[in-house]
This record gives structure tokens, C-alpha cells and sequence, in this order.
């Protein structure tokens, strides 16, 4: 696995991993807010061939809350 490719999948795992742990009794709410907010500024780009030719992650259906 390229470099790249191996922190994409490293940071992926560990958001997945504190994901899994917020759901658990107890979880330090303060410490998923920090964590998180970091890893996902640390996610690197995606490796190539992650998503469809011609994909735009801008385009889509209207989310709760936007269009005011």
C-alpha cells in the first residue's frame, strides 16, 4: 500500500474506532469533540480510485437546516 493510501486508511480507521467508542456507556464526550474535530483536519486527500470519475462531494440533495 502507497504511503498515501496507508494514512488515508489509518485515519479513517481511528475516526471509525472513536466512532464505535462514543457509543459506549461513559464515553468522554470533550474528548470525541477534540479528537475527532483533529483527525477529520488531518484526513489527507483521498488515494485515487476512492470515489467515481466525475464525483463532486458539493452535489446532492439539500441537507436539514441549509437553504435559509
Amino acid at each position: 500500500m502507497c504511503p498515501h493510501c496507508e494514512d488515508f486508511a489509518r485515519t479513517v480507521l481511528m475516526l471509525g474506532q472513536l466512532a464505535l467508542y462514543g457509543d459506549t456507556a461513559g464515553a468522554d464526550a470533550y474528548f470525541i469533540e477534540i479528537v475527532g474535530t483533529s483527525l477529520a483536519a488531518s484526513l489527507p486527500e483521498p488515494p485515487p480510485g476512492t470515489f467515481p470519475p466525475g464525483y463532486d462531494p458539493s452535489d446532492g440533495p439539500p441537507y436539514p437546516g441549509e437553504g435559509f
